[in-house]
């Protein structure tokens, strides 16, 4: 396993466990296989419905809390300084922790300056180690470094081989931002599977077509989340730190990129129309 160093010497692996979608009932079962075959690092969110599932699996795994990294993120409802605060507090129940390895702020709508002040003072605290962002375009993030008392740790945002955030990860760069990538399989989207440069790359390297996106990713200063229900294939996402791309592989790759949303545009009127009215109607 690779590590990334956040700001502030937090030690992060840069390839974790993602469980959007994943519901409780499968959730605790699916985290004890992911932590069972290597995967140190699971990302969970207050609107995923399953942190208390997560919270399980974290404490009868077997492993002390220390070697695990454990992520959450504050979702809309939330998003002011009373309601994060509180929110927090009920997240550490949920997982059954002390602490927090790194908490986002899940979209950037809301009072989200309310709810990013209660992160830094739980930081200060000790209930989070590190604390960032989730799908904060270039604009929104360069406005929160500019007056944040601390700059956010981590931006988790859409990125795989059809949208590479070239622009996002240049300011994230600028700014000492870790890019994390959600959707790094594109959910299957825009024939992502069936992909002939990807397949045709994992074939000389004697790897899947899946795997060879995550070492792209890898290779481009990216944490990943991939997902899976099934214990084989956590493995074989797991299993991308004993190849290396060349760089003509690489640039193949960076061609694929349309720099474009297969999910949600932000800058959109009508997106940000439907996630407030999420954001409103979905309490957590």
């Amino acid at each position: 396993m690779d590590y990334v160093t956040l700001k502030g010497g937090v030690k992060m692996p840069q390839l974790g466990y993602g469980v959007f979608q994943v519901p409780g009932k499968d959730c605790t079962r699916c985290v004890l296989d992911a932590i069972s075959v290597g995967y140190r690092a699971i990302d969970t969110a207050q609107s995923y419905g399953n942190e208390e599932a997560v919270g399980k699996a974290v404490a009868g795994c077997g492993l002390a809390r220390g070697e695990l990294f454990l992520t959450t993120k504050i979702w809309m409802s939330n998003a002011c300084y009373e309601k994060a605060a509180a929110s927090i507090d009920k997240s550490l129940k949920n997982l059954q922790s002390d602490y927090i390895d790194l908490m986002l702020i899940h979209q950037p709508f809301g009072d989200y300056y309310g709810a990013y002040r209660a992160m830094e003072e739980a930081l200060k605290e000790g209930k989070l180690r590190a604390i960032g962002v989730s799908n904060f375009y270039p604009d929104r993030l360069i406005d929160l470094c500019q007056f944040a008392e601390i700059t956010p740790a981590v931006n988790q945002v859409e990125t795989h081989v059809f949208q590479q955030q070239r622009l996002a990860h240049k300011y994230m760069e600028k700014y000492g931002v870790q890019h994390e990538a959600w959707a790094p399989f594109a959910e299957g989207k825009n024939g992502f599977f069936t992909n002939p440069v990807l397949a045709e790359i994992g074939e000389k390297h004697g790897k899947s077509l899946a795997q060879v996106p995550l070492r792209f990713m890898l290779q481009s200063n990216v944490v990943v989340i991939p997902k899976s229900t099934h214990k084989e294939r956590m493995r074989q996402n797991l299993d991308v730190f004993d190849f290396t791309l060349s760089d003509e592989e690489m640039d193949a790759i960076r061609a694929l990129d349309t720099g474009k949303s297969l999910f949600f545009d932000h800058y959109a009127p009508e997106t940000v129309e439907m996630l407030t009215e999420m954001g409103k109607t979905r309490v957590v």
